[in-house]
C-alpha cells in the first residue's frame, strides 16, 4: 500500500491499521479482477462486488455489532478507511460499500429493533442492498423541499411521489424513503423502510452518468407500507436524514482521498518513467512542483476527513462543521490533483479506459451528492455564526 505513515497519526489504533493493510491487500486480489466489467455488466458487477465484499467481511463495517457488525457503533474512522482503500483500487467498489452503509444508516442510527433485526444482519453479510431515497428532482440541495408524501391510511401509511438520482435504484432490497406528512404541518417528514418488491414502487428509469453507477428514479404511486415501516418518529424525518449524512458525510471526503491518493501515485511514477528533452519529467523543477502541490492536498485532505472522523467516534454528537470541512476540501482538492495528473500524462491521460482518465471521471460527482461544494460552505459559515453568536444570528 503506498505511503501507510498516516496511519501511525493519533486518530487510528492498532486495528484502524490492520483494517488498512489486510484490506489493502484483499483488494488487489479479489477487486482488481474486476476491473472494467461495469461497462458490460453494471448490475452484474455490483451484485459480485457487494457479494465479496460481505464474504470478505469487510461490509461488518458498515452496521452495528448487535447486528452483525463489528464494533457497537458505527465506526466512522472504519467507514473512512474503508471507503479510501476502495477508491484507490476501484470508484465502484466504493460506490458499493458506501451504499451498504448510507442506504441502511437511517435503520442503525434510528430503526426499531425489528428493523435492525430484519435488516442489518443481511446488509453486513451482502445478503440484502440497500438505497437512501431522499433527492427529488426539484428538491436536491433544497431537501425540504420534496414533495412525496405520505398520508396514514388505517394501521399503515401511502406514499405518493418520486425521487430521482437514487443510487441503487433497481438493484436494491429495500429503499429508506424520505416523505413530507402533509397532515402534520409544513415542516413535517417521516422516514420509512419500503421494500423493493413492494407493488406500489417501480423504477421506470435508469440514468447515464459519466463513470458508470446504478442510479435511476424510484416512483410511489398508492405504496402502502405498515406502521412498523416508519424509521424513528412521525415528523422527525429530516433529523433521520440530516443525522445520517452527518455520519457519512466524513466518508465522502475519504472516498475523494482514496481517489487522489491514486492519481499521485500515477503521477509519481510515471513522471519517473517518463523521459522528455533528455531527461525525467520528474527532474524538472516544474514538475516537482506540481506534486508537491498534489502531495499538499492529500495529506490536507487526510488531516480533515480523520479529524472529523475521530471528532465523531471519541463521542461527539454531531460534527456537522468537521464532517462539511473535510467533504469540502478533500473533494476540491481531489480534483485539483487529478486534474493535474490528466496534464502530466498528456495524451495519455485523457485515453478511455486510462488510471487517471477513470479518476477524471469518478471524482467529479463527489462534489455534488451528500451537499454541493455550495452547501458545505453554506454550513460551515451557519456553524461558526452560531457558535460565534450563540445561535442568536
Amino acid at each position: 500500500m503506498p505511503d501507510p505513515t498516516f496511519l501511525h497519526w493519533p486518530f487510528f489504533d492498532d486495528a484502524h491499521r490492520a483494517l488498512a493493510r489486510d484490506l489493502d491487500a484483499w483488494c488487489q486480489a479479489e477487486i482488481a479482477p474486476l476491473e472494467g466489467r461495469e461497462d458490460e455488466d453494471l448490475d452484474g458487477t455490483c451484485r459480485e462486488i457487494v457479494r465479496r465484499l460481505g464474504d470478505g467481511g469487510w461490509l461488518r463495517h458498515a452496521v452495528p455489532s448487535p447486528w452483525g457488525g463489528l464494533r457497537e457503533r458505527l465506526d466512522v474512522r472504519s467507514l473512512c478507511l474503508v471507503r479510501e482503500t476502495l477508491a484507490r483500487h476501484s470508484g465502484l467498489a466504493d460506490f458499493v460499500f458506501a451504499l451498504q452503509g448510507l442506504g441502511s444508516g437511517a435503520i442503525s442510527l434510528f430503526g426499531s429493533e425489528e428493523q435492525r433485526s430484519a435488516w442489518l444482519p443481511r446488509v453486513a453479510s451482502g445478503q440484502a442492498i440497500p438505497a437512501f431515497a431522499l433527492s427529488e428532482s426539484e428538491a436536491g440541495s433544497d431537501v425540504a423541499a420534496m414533495q412525496t408524501s405520505a398520508r396514514r391510511d388505517g394501521d399503515g401509511w401511502v406514499i405518493d411521489g418520486e425521487k430521482t438520482w437514487i443510487s441503487n435504484a433497481g438493484l436494491a432490497h429495500i429503499y429508506t424513503v424520505f416523505c413530507r406528512l402533509p397532515e402534520a404541518g409544513e415542516k413535517a417528514f417521516a422516514a420509512f423502510v419500503v421494500e423493493a418488491d413492494n407493488p406500489g414502487l417501480t423504477v421506470p428509469a435508469r440514468i447515464d452518468v459519466i463513470a458508470p453507477h446504478p442510479l435511476g428514479t424510484v416512483a410511489f404511486r398508492e405504496c402502502r407500507v405498515p406502521a412498523e415501516a416508519l424509521v424513528g418518529e412521525p415528523g422527525k424525518g429530516l433529523k433521520v436524514a440530516l443525522a445520517t449524512l452527518d455520519v457519512f458525510r466524513s466518508t465522502v471526503g475519504a472516498a475523494a482521498l482514496g481517489f487522489a491518493r491514486r492519481a499521485l501515485d500515477e503521477s509519481v511514477a510515471h513522471t519517473i518513467r517518463r523521459s522528455a528533452f533528455g531527461q525525467r519529467l520528474a527532474d524538472f523543477q516544474m514538475i516537482q512542483a506540481k506534486l508537491a502541490d498534489m502531495a499538499l492536498d492529500v495529506d490536507a485532505s487526510a488531516l480533515l476527513v480523520y479529524r472529523a472522523a475521530w471528532t465523531r467516534d471519541a463521542g461527539a454528537e454531531r460534527v456537522t462543521r468537521e464532517a462539511a470541512m473535510a467533504k469540502l476540501f478533500s473533494t476540491e482538492a481531489a480534483q485539483r490533483v487529478i486534474d493535474e495528473a490528466v496534464q502530466l500524462f498528456g495524451g495519455r491521460g485523457v485515453v478511455s479506459g486510462a488510471p487517471v482518465e477513470r479518476l477524471y471521471r469518478e471524482v467529479r460527482a463527489l462534489r455534488i451528492y451528500e451537499g454541493t461544494s455550495e452547501i458545505q460552505r453554506l454550513v460551515i459559515a451557519g456553524q461558526l455564526l452560531a457558535d460565534t453568536t450563540g445561535g442568536k444570528e
